[in-house]
């Protein structure tokens, strides 16, 4: 069996999710220079939530929770992995076929029911509009998402990874093209979204193909083994809707405020950019290694796999955390902040980012603690987690919106973030030694958080001291490059000396 090289995978899959997060922020500057926040953004960024929504709530979240570690074990074990494959695709099909044509029937529901503040101006409209134009994207990208899993589970990353690179290549080439032609950038956006589906669709069932699995929907059937994935999927379907809700608590909130569902759009792209490359990706790459090991009993693997995937994730998360919260006017007026997007824009942005800025190492906790439970086929408590942080993010999102208007939504998804990690941490030690940090873990997490301090530090005085530079139009991106690269040799610099990492050791992994 293929051996899955945990710190090789996540440099891989974290390489490129961040070209597809530096794809994306090009798409994001060019649709809040080419549209701007108001009517046509919102409506925009309402309906595209809506596919993404489902697709988490069935692929990405549910699904694969369930579908990965099953899948990985049978693979291990020589059990039929390809069988079992076969059924679950098929049943996946059949689900989400019939998903997304009620979901473009009933179109005008959902948009009341995700951003009802749209009700009674053009927004609503537009919002059902656009929703039946990019609705179909959930059904390509559940399948993608399955066939993803199949590579990932046999430690193929690279081409699961590379697949979402496509939705940003597809949108900023319409966007071009619009700008080009002079033609509607918005219709050019939301027709865009699926026919990326179907090519990201295609790449990822051709890959799958030539690993040796020949993989085509049939009738779904019920038997044992779709009755054992439905049984650990509901659970991890119900957090994932639990999820859903928090985010569309968040909409409705700021869907009360104008141009608010904008800058939270925008706000959520930077601080997303290393929650994916970090979070996610190791994620991805520690649930089917995690369920391989524990299959094989390899209890003191599955440890130290969990404590160096921590030891990483921290030590790229922290201070991108700390470069948020010290410097987000910055990054944002150099990013965002050009055609319809305004200064008053930037500072909103800024706002919200920061405070994202203080909760991002918690969403990235949850992304390394979530595979202890899902490799054990356990998601029953995830989801009763979940649901008590929704309690968090709800209360919070209407109680505080009357006292802090629209960044309530970013002040609860924080603090709720944080409720969802230290319950996630205190239900692991009921495993045992397997999924605790080990003492080489212990040893560094306090030195990477000095070097983030101290690279805190130099980007707040640097910042101040080029604040010149970076007012110039022509030389923000110069001035803002440079002040990255000063915080960059601040804490790798500092990191290596007080022995938080040492860098021969991501020199190794990147050359495997």
């Amino acid at each position: 069996m293929k051996p899955i090289r945990l710190m090789s995978g996540f440099f891989t899959v974290g390489g490129w999710t961040l070209l597809s997060r530096v794809l994306g922020f090009v798409r994001e500057v060019m649709i809040l220079s080419l549209i701007g926040p108001g009517p046509l953004m919102d409506a925009f960024v309402a309906a595209f939530r809506l596919p993404n929504m489902f697709r988490r709530f069935f692929a990405e979240g549910a699904f694969n929770a369930a579908f990965v570690p099953m899948f990985s074990k049978r693979l291990e074990g020589g059990e039929h992995p390809e069988a079992f494959a076969r059924d679950a695709l098929s049943g996946l099909f059949f689900v989400v076929l019939l998903l997304t044509g009620l979901g473009m029937i009933f179109m005008p529901a959902l948009v009341w029911a995700t951003a009802e503040g749209f009700s009674g101006d053009e927004r609503f409209d537009l919002t059902v509009g656009f929703g039946r134009i990019v609705f179909p994207y959930i059904l390509f990208m559940s399948l993608s998402a399955l066939f993803s899993g199949i590579l990932n589970a046999t430690g193929r990353f690279a081409v699961a990874a590379a697949a979402p690179v496509l939705l940003n290549i597809f949108v900023i080439s319409a966007l071009v093209i619009a700008n080009v032609t002079g033609g509607p950038a918005i219709l050019w956006l939301v027709w865009a979204i699926p026919v990326a589906g179907i090519a990201q669709l295609t790449l990822t069932w051709r890959a799958v193909s030539a690993a040796g699995f020949s993989l085509r929907p049939k009738m779904p059937r019920w038997n044992r083994q779709m009755r054992d994935l439905v049984v650990i999927a509901l659970p991890a379907a119900m957090a994932s809707g639990v999820m859903q809700i928090n985010l569309v608590v968040g909409q409705l909130v700021a869907s009360q405020y104008d141009k608010a569902v904008s800058w939270l759009f925008a706000a959520d792209r930077l601080y997303q950019l290393p929650l994916g490359v970090v979070g996610i990706a190791v994620g991805i790459v520690l649930l089917p290694d995690l369920s391989r090991r524990l299959r094989a009993g390899d209890d003191s693997g599955a440890q130290t796999a969990l404590s160096r995937a921590a030891e990483v994730s921290l030590a790229l998360t922290i201070p991108s955390a700390v470069a948020l919260v010290v410097i987000p006017l910055t990054l944002v007026s150099v990013l965002f902040q050009r055609g319809a997007a305004s200064v008053d824009d930037s500072a909103a942005i800024a706002t919200a980012v920061m405070i994202y800025g203080l909760g991002l190492p918690a969403f990235v906790l949850q992304k390394i603690l979530q595979p202890v439970y899902f490799a054990r086929e356990d998601t029953r408590r995830p989801f009763y987690f979940a649901l008590a942080a929704m309690v968090v993010n709800a209360g919070l999102a209407v109680g505080l919106a009357p006292i802090v208007g629209w960044l309530a939504p970013a002040i609860a998804a924080t603090l709720a973030g944080w409720a969802m990690f230290a319950m996630l941490a205190i239900g692991a030690r009921r495993y045992g030694d397997a999924v605790r940090f080990d003492a080489r873990f212990h040893k560094r997490i306090w030195r990477i958080l000095l070097a983030s301090a101290i690279m805190g530090a130099v980007l707040w005085f640097f910042n101040v001291q080029l604040n010149t530079l970076l007012a110039l139009a022509w030389w923000r991106s110069f001035g803002l490059l440079i002040l990255l690269l000063l915080g960059a040799v601040a804490y790798f610099g500092s990191g290596q000396m007080l022995g938080a990492f040492q860098l021969s050791e991501f020199r190794r992994a990147l050359r495997r």
